[in-house]
C-alpha cells in the first residue's frame, strides 16, 4: 500500500470521529452554560462576602456556613430532613400497595390504572396544591363531613398534617412507577412457589416480592427523598410557612432578607444532602446487584 493510500484511508477515519466531536459540541456546551457555570457561581457566592444590601462584593470568608450552626438554620435543615424522611417512607409503603394491585391485575387493565395516575398531574402543580386547600379547609367535603355529626369549624389548613399530605399526592407516581417496574419483571411463578410452601401473604412479600423489588423501591426513595428536600409551594399554602423547608429558606434569604450570600450557603448544603443521599441509595443497589450476582 502506498503512501498516498494510506493517507487517504487515515483521512477517511478521521471523518466520522471529527463529525462525532461537532454533534457531542452542542451537549456539552449546555451542559456547562446551564448546570456547571451557574453551579460554580453559587458555589464561589456562598463564600463571599455580602454588602449592607445582602449583595455580592467578593472575598473569601467561611462565615456563611458557620452561621448555618445557628438555631434558626438548623431547626429548619433537621426539619427538612426528618420531613423529607416521613414523606418517603409514606410514598415507599403507599406505592408499595399500589404498585402491588396494579401487578395483581390483568394485562389489559395495568395501563388503564397507570393512565388514571397520571392523569390528574397533567394539570398545574399550584392548581392541585390550592384544590388542596379546598378538600381540607373548613369549607370542603371533609368539613361537611364531619358536620354532619356536629363537628363543625373544622379545618386542617394550615397544619403539618395537611403538609404531608400534599407531599404525599405531589411525589407518590414518583414512587409508584419504578416499584411497578421491578414488581413486573418478577415471575408470578415465584409467588406460587412460596404459597405452596406454606408462606403466608406476609411471608411472600418478605421473602420473595420485597427483596426482589428493592431495586425500584431504593429508586423510588431517590426521587421521592430529593424534590421533598427542595420543595417550596406546599409547606407554605398548606403549612401557612410556619415550618418551613430548605427549598423556603433558600427562597426567603434571596427575595426577602436579600442575603445572597448566605442563601448561596444554604443552597450549597443542599446539594451537598443530595449527593450524599444519592451516594448512599447507589451503594444499595449495587449491594443489592452484587447479592443477586452472588
Amino acid at each position: 500500500m502506498t503512501s498516498t493510500t494510506r493517507t487517504i484511508h487515515l483521512g477517511r477515519r478521521e471523518r466520522p470521529k471529527r463529525g462525532s466531536l461537532l454533534l457531542v459540541i452542542p451537549g456539552v456546551a449546555s451542559v456547562v452554560l446551564l448546570g456547571v457555570l451557574p453551579l460554580f457561581i453559587v458555589a464561589r457566592n456562598s463564600f463571599a462576602v455580602a454588602d449592607d444590601y445582602g449583595g455580592i462584593t467578593g472575598g473569601f470568608t467561611l462565615e456563611n456556613y458557620a452561621k448555618l450552626l445557628d438555631p434558626v438554620y438548623s431547626k429548619t435543615l433537621l426539619f427538612s430532613l426528618g420531613l423529607g424522611l416521613l414523606n418517603t417512607v409514606v410514598c415507599i409503603v403507599v406505592g408499595y400497595l399500589t404498585s402491588y394491585y396494579i401487578v395483581s391485575r390483568p394485562e389489559g387493565r395495568q395501563g388503564l390504572l397507570l393512565l388514571l395516575i397520571i392523569i390528574p398531574f397533567w394539570t398545574d402543580f399550584l392548581v392541585r396544591t390550592f384544590a388542596w386547600i379546598t378538600i381540607l379547609g373548613s369549607g370542603g367535603p371533609i368539613a361537611g363531613l364531619l358536620g354532619v355529626f356536629g363537628v363543625s369549624g373544622f379545618s386542617m389548613i394550615p397544619s403539618n398534617v395537611a403538609v404531608v399530605l400534599g407531599l404525599l399526592y405531589a411525589f407518590l407516581p414518583t414512587a409508584i412507577f419504578p416499584i411497578y417496574a421491578s414488581m413486573r419483571s418478577i415471575d408470578p411463578s415465584l409467588k406460587e412457589a412460596a404459597t405452596d410452601l406454606g408462606c403466608s401473604w406476609w411471608g411472600v412479600h418478605r421473602r420473595v416480592i420485597l427483596p426482589l423489588s428493592r431495586p425500584g423501591i431504593l429508586g423510588a426513595a431517590l426521587l421521592t427523598f430529593i424534590p421533598t428536600m427542595g420543595v417550596f409551594v406546599i409547606p407554605v399554602l398548606l403549612g401557612g410557612g410556619k415550618d418551613p423547608l430548605v427549598g423556603n429558606l433558600i427562597v426567603t434569604l434571596y427575595t426577602e432578607f436579600r442575603n445572597q450570600p448566605m442563601g448561596a450557603a444554604v443552597s450549597m448544603v443542599l446539594l451537598v444532602l443530595m449527593v450524599l443521599s444519592m451516594g448512599l441509595i447507589g451503594l444499595l443497589m449495587r449491594r443489592t446487584s452484587n447479592q443477586k450476582g452472588a
